[in-house]
């Protein structure tokens, strides 16, 4: 690549991919930084190379499998094409430049143009008992069953909603692991009623309908409709079961030894907040969204976004995101693209969104559960602050908008950055003062977007040594 045009791609999943690939098609070798050890994203995430197990693509992926491969070969073919960087944080980033870290070594990543594919994490609402071991993120299962071969537990309940609630729930017991119940707090009338839009992707909402049947085919236990009331503990701050009310509001409670939990996606939007790009409030996906027009261009120019992290759209969305992004970015430096093949790329988007639209609204998450917190609730598990310390702030009419809640109360500063509880505060806010999420403010990001080592890490010959070494010398 040219020093005139040194393009970097934040994320190696199915966008970040099939940038790289539109990048490389077109002469550029591209820098491609990727916080994974193996590319593939989230949805398609491989084992470790030295994992000590082999299990299939048909296994790891189901349906998704041939995506899956041809996302990871098309990689393994660019590898001589661009410069990857694998177990690598971009962990800020400033105007032509991206710092990173790997191995305790950080490297500053100067580029001319950026293409942000960061993909999503959990959306969580917390309950009584969600910070006991053994409560994982529905992410978080699905990395142990990828990338661990192994169940968070031996007898496990799923929670929350949304799709990958049920594909989570397939997976493992198609593994073999033992799932005693799937609690959707998603009523069914509510799906039923979203179905017309889903149908915009016949073949995606046969796939989840599918899910459904093959589990009830298995004896798993499916309830809709729900509210999650508390997770118990035992004696060593395990879980040891859930408890929670069914649409009719009869109690009801199970034992296991692990649950699940996830109230779908939100998109990781720090890097693009440090990148400088505009934000606005989203309706639909319940969160703020870096502002992009169709092409994936963002309000700063040549940074692109593409992927779940620019707005939830799935693996299919991102692929075709990360392509035209590329195809965006290439008119932009003067190369000459195919454009009918970039208005194609935004149509089959579009299509996409229509049903994603309907998927965000069979799925909704719990509206008013933060009016029923407790006290003593830990909302902000890495700072433990407990709803009662915000209401309390709150009260005092010394935060009326988020930032200022988290510069009081310190919900936020800890090592997720926001990222499981940002939204846990703008609702509770919200709660208290009658406001409406977009006017309870937007949690601002700060560097670094991960957590990263304090003490400088120095090295003779690549040699890491202790401080107290180099204090010697």
């Amino acid at each position: 690549m040219s020093e005139a045009h040194r393009v970097a791609i934040v994320g190696a999943g199915p966008a970040g991919v099939r940038a790289a690939q539109t990048l490389v098609a077109a002469g550029l070798r591209p820098v491609v930084i990727d916080e994974n050890a193996r590319w593939g994203g989230q949805i398609y995430r491989q084992p470790p190379a030295d994992a000590g197990f082999r299990r299939s693509a048909s296994t790891l992926y189901g349906f998704e499998a041939k995506k899956a491969e041809a996302v990871h070969d098309t990689m393994a073919t660019l590898l001589p094409h661009i410069d990857y960087r694998p177990d690598t944080l971009a962990w800020a980033c400033e105007p032509n430049r991206l710092d990173t870290l790997h191995a305790g070594r950080e490297a500053s990543v100067p580029f001319t143009h950026l293409i942000i594919a960061s993909g999503a994490t959990d959306r969580i609402v917390p309950l009584p008992g969600w910070t006991l071991a053994g409560v994982y993120t529905l992410g978080g299962a699905q990395v142990a069953l990828k990338a661990q071969g192994c169940a968070i537990g031996s007898r496990v309940v799923l929670a929350g909603t949304g799709p990958l609630l049920y594909l989570v729930a397939y997976q493992y017991v198609k593994a073999g692991a033992n799932v005693a119940a799937v609690l959707d707090t998603s009523p069914l009338s509510r799906q039923a009623a979203a179905a017309p839009r889903m149908l915009n992707q016949p073949s995606t909402f046969a796939k989840g309908l599918y899910y459904v049947g093959w589990l009830h085919a298995r004896g798993v236990r499916i309830e809709r409709g729900v509210t999650l009331d508390r997770i118990d503990g035992g004696g060593d701050s395990a879980v040891s079961g859930i408890r929670w009310r069914t649409q009719r509001g009869d109690a009801r409670a199970l034992d296991c030894d692990a649950v699940g939990m996830g109230f779908g996606l939100r998109p990781e939007t720090q890097l693009a907040d440090l990148a400088g790009c505009r934000f606005r409030f989203d309706a639909l996906n319940r969160c703020w969204l870096p502002e992009r027009d169709a092409a994936g261009r963002s309000s700063v120019p040549n940074v692109y976004l593409a992927g779940d992290g620019a707005g939830i759209a799935g693996a299919d969305a991102a692929e075709l995101a990360g392509r035209r992004a590329a195809l965006a970015l290439l008119e932009d430096i003067g190369v000459a693209s195919n454009r009918h093949h970039a208005m194609k790329l935004e149509h089959e988007l579009g299509r996409i969104a229509a049903f994603r639209a309907g998927i965000e609204h069979a799925f909704a998450p719990p509206a008013d559960a933060a009016q029923s917190w407790p006290d003593d609730l830990v909302v902000c598990r890495c700072e433990d602050v407990t709803a009662g310390a915000m209401r309390a702030c709150i009260r005092s009419g010394l935060a009326t908008e988020v930032n200022r809640l988290k510069a009081l109360t310190r919900i936020g500063m800890g090592r997720c950055q926001g990222r499981m509880c940002g939204e846990s505060a703008v609702a509770l806010l919200c709660a208290e003062t009658g406001k409406t999420p977009a006017d309870a403010g937007r949690l601002r990001s700060q560097a670094p977007v991960k957590p990263i080592p304090i003490t400088p890490m120095l090295y003779d010959d690549g040699v890491q040594m202790q401080p107290e070494e180099a204090h010697d010398e």
